[in-house]
């Protein structure tokens, strides 16, 4: 079989492929067969779900075609960089396991505008969920669908639209059939698939770099040496392309993930607030991420499985970035390309890598590898944002009075809703004409600094009330807009250096998060102060009555204290040898 590219799969690839999907589609039936009584079940997998299970779903939820597809290419356009957006995720998941877990399942919320609710107002709640929807759907579903359906379309020459219906559907199958714990258990399978396709592929990629030694050791020294872009086509690459990455610099270091205040992906500055003005939104109040926790059987559970998704991140910049940079090794020429058309082609790259270096015999492997990656972002979308919907919207405002078989299909229908409107939205990355990563990453900047800004201090603080962190929301969504808007049409009482600073969505979400702050602190002091019910130890941080030590294993090699330092240590060595210093 021959795609537009040239591309062959043999009768193995097709077994390998095939086979599975058959195991996948087993294990999710398994999953969801046992009956769903209670919305608990449907919505939660009964809080039934043990550490590795929380783990590998919380990870392989994250990982779709934005890592397999998105950040390899902007691993090609920025270089080593775009680890950050793995590897920043240190100082979020420290809190989650220490504060947070303890803190929400504490609650025993089943969705995050719930929490809101009760801690705030209905307003905000409703806010909230109508916000988790929209990004639910143009975020996350349709930038999966998009990557998997660019995939398709390079691979075998298939109609974009076909493509994305048929991937929609394979993947949404067992995600409505059996809820949450057909998702959840099927990442096992997913996350296993994916690490070994995604390790071979970077293993491979290194080999090639040193054709006639045959050595990896020789083929990573000599990406580094290439992407270090000091002579040659490679520095002539860089130097073409580094007035669309760092503006106001005449050079630029591809091997370092500290980057100055006007790079386009990972300005330091942002680096400094991400925690607070993105990452918190993403892993601890975003639904399709933060569910996973929420159906673990345990504390212990909960919090072994973020540390083990903590090993994953650290591991998945090999997977992801490692690649762009062999490819950059390969074709520095795309740098050359107008930036919009270098885009795309750097989008292409890790379909490039199948094409060029993987043995007809493995290409199934790693085809189920990038299609896991997609199937499992659209179920845990799929099931997390008709959770909300059902829950937050329609048992909340619409029917009151639904019972649990009426709320699970109500689930059920929702989904198909989403998963039909998604195939739809999924074409307006390319209406748009940038990079899928730099596409989720601007939508992430845009809807989270409000959220996280609110939901922060509304745990920290007993005096933020409700109308404050409304009216905060409200501001900070507008201050979103207006910096969208100004930096596309700059007026004219902002200077040029101001514009360059303000044109990375990770600076414009700086900007967002703290007039949030400002507003919601400001409205909440000047307004009546909450009811107590709404500042109980549940909803709002007790540090003295905190279980932070609660569950953490009954034995040393087990601790969650033990395995938590030592994934510390990792990420913060990668960080230093990273640092422009080394490198």
């Amino acid at each position: 079989m021959k795609g537009l590219e040239g591309f062959e799969l043999s009768v193995l690839d097709y077994v390998a492929f095939i086979g599975y999907f058959v195991v996948l589609s087993l294990i999710g039936y398994l999953a969801g067969r046992r009956k769903k009584r209670v919305s608990d079940d449907y919505f939660l997998a009964g809080r039934s779900l043990p550490w590795y299970v929380v783990g590998s779903s919380f990870i392989a939820s994250n990982i779709h075609s934005e890592q397999f597809i998105g950040t390899v290419g902007a691993a090609v356009l920025f270089g080593v960089c775009a680890a950050m957006f793995e590897w920043g995720n240190l100082t979020t998941f420290s809190i989650l396991i220490w504060f947070f877990i303890p803190f929400l399942l504490a609650s025993r919320v089943f969705t995050t505008p719930e929490f809101m609710e009760r801690r705030f107002n209905p307003f905000l709640r409703q806010l909230f969920a109508v916000v988790t929807v929209i990004t639910g759907v143009v975020a996350f579903l349709s930038g999966a669908l998009y990557g998997g359906g660019l995939a398709l379309q390079s691979l075998f020459g298939w109609n974009l639209t076909v493509a994305i219906v048929v991937l929609a559907f394979a993947s949404g199958v067992w995600a409505i059939y059996g809820g949450l714990s057909s998702a959840a258990w099927a990442d096992v399978c997913t996350v296993v698939v994916m690490v070994a396709g995604g390790m071979m592929v970077a293993i491979l990629g290194l080999y090639s770099l040193a054709p006639e030694s045959g050595s990896v050791i020789e083929g990573f020294r000599v990406m580094i040496e290439r992407n270090r872009a000091r002579e040659g086509v490679w520095r002539d690459a860089v130097a073409a392309a580094v007035r669309n990455i760092t503006p106001d610099q005449a050079e630029y270091n591809r091997l370092s993930v500290i980057q100055p205040s006007s790079h386009a992906l990972v300005p330091w500055t942002s680096l400094v607030f991400i925690t607070f003005t993105v990452s918190i939104w993403y892993n601890v109040i975003n639904q399709f991420m933060i569910q996973r926790v929420l159906g673990a059987k345990s504390m212990y559970h909960a919090r072994m499985g973020i540390i083990f998704a903590g090993y994953l991140k650290v591991l998945l910049p090999v997977m992801v970035v490692l690649p762009g940079l062999v490819l950059f090794a390969h074709h520095p020429e795309v740098l050359m390309l107008p930036w919009e058309q270098a885009g795309s082609q750097a989008d292409k790259g890790y379909v490039t890598m199948l094409q060029e270096l993987i043995p007809s015999g493995w290409r199934g492997l790693f085809l189920a590898a990038l299609f896991g990656a997609i199937q499992s972002t659209v179920q845990a979308v799929l099931n997390s944002t008709a959770t909300v919907f059902t829950l937050d919207i329609y048992k909340r405002w619409m029917r009151p009075s639904a019972s649990d078989r009426e709320q699970i299909l109500t689930g059920r229908i929702t989904s198909v809703g989403i998963l039909m409107l998604a195939i739809v939205l999924a074409h307006m990355v390319v209406w748009l004409g940038m990079g899928l990563f730099e596409y989720t990453q601007m939508l992430y900047a845009f809807f989270a600094p409000p959220f996280g800004a609110v939901f922060l201090l509304g745990i920290l603080s007993r005096r933020i009330n409700g109308v404050g962190a409304g009216v905060g929301a409200c501001v900070g969504f507008a201050v979103a807009v207006l910096l969208k808007i100004g930096v596309t049409r700059p007026p004219a009482f902002l200077s040029e250096a101001a514009v360059t600073w303000l044109s990375p969505f990770g600076n414009q979400a700086v900007v967002t998060w703290l007039t949030t702050v400002a507003v919601c602190v400001i409205v909440s002091v000047l307004t009546a102060a909450p009811r107590p019910e709404q500042v109980s130890d549940d909803l709002t941080f007790n540090w003295r009555k905190l279980n932070i030590l609660g569950q953490i294993g009954s034995h040393w090699y087990s601790s969650v204290l033990l395995w938590w330092v030592l994934f510390v240590l990792m990420i913060v060595g990668l960080m230093i040898i990273f640092s422009g210093v080394c490198m």
